[in-house]
């Protein structure tokens, strides 16, 4: 006896599939960890071509997925009925899933080891104060947004940067802030902050090794800067 399976072919089309098994309606239901590659594939496309339905779309869409790790929208249009909006969409997709810490162990030696982890919030209009915890060995636990607007008391509390390392059980914490404006020197709230965080950090022992300030060209440590 085979195991019946209720995935659709490569033919199919979405409005033929049972509605419980639909890629959009089956993600509300039962959560994105219960839909297939090719599933969550096709509700990125959204539909198919005149001529192809989004089951095959999907189908050479994960072909090339397999063979690289940063696909172009050059190679994603080589597919027969993959618009430039389409792949403008799985491109953009891929970016942020990139973007996130991945599952690799990643260690921090010097600031630059850390601008890649933060770099995609430069281009925010607003800035995004952020924390990147560390273990005892300068390993990345996590890298959070804790607020976003100006820097300055109101915002940027101790409380909220030091809550989730200390759940995590962080020993050391190197926060870090854009400046939409492209200019990297610190402001005097941008030296406040980091004196009343280090001040905090050694009262809950969290030790605060740095403060960047970065745009998208760049960043600038407080630390090397010889004001921390």
């Amino acid at each position: 006896m085979k195991y019946s399976s209720n995935h659709a072919d490569s033919s199919t089309i979405i409005k033929e599939m049972p509605v419980e098994d639909r890629p959009r309606e089956k993600m509300m239901t039962r959560g994105a960890t219960s839909l297939s590659d090719r599933e969550l594939v096709m509700i990125l496309l959204g539909s198919g071509s005149r001529k192809r339905p989004v089951c095959t779309l999907a189908n050479d869409l994960l072909e090339i997925l397999d063979r690289t790790d940063n696909p172009s929208m050059e190679t994603l249009l080589t597919i027969k009925g993959m618009g430039q909006a389409k792949a403008a969409v799985i491109c953009a997709a891929w970016e942020l899933g990139r973007r996130k810490p991945p599952k690799r162990r990643i260690f921090i030696q010097s600031p630059p080891d850390v601008y890649p982890l933060i770099r995609h919030y430069a281009d925010r209009t607003r800035e995004h104060f952020i924390c990147v915890a560390l273990n005892g060995a300068h390993e990345v636990i996590s890298v959070d947004v804790v607020s976003i607007g100006l820097v300055n008391r109101t915002l940027v509390h101790p409380r909220e940067v030091f809550a989730l390392p200390m759940k995590n059980r962080a020993v050391a914490v190197i926060v870090a802030h854009n400046h939409p404006s492209g200019n990297l020197t610190p402001s005097p709230e941008d030296l406040d902050v980091t004196h009343r965080l280090k001040i905090a950090g050694d009262v809950v022992g969290i030790n605060v090794l740095d403060h960047l300030i970065f745009s998208e060209e760049s960043f600038y440590s407080l630390l090397e800067g010889g004001e921390f």
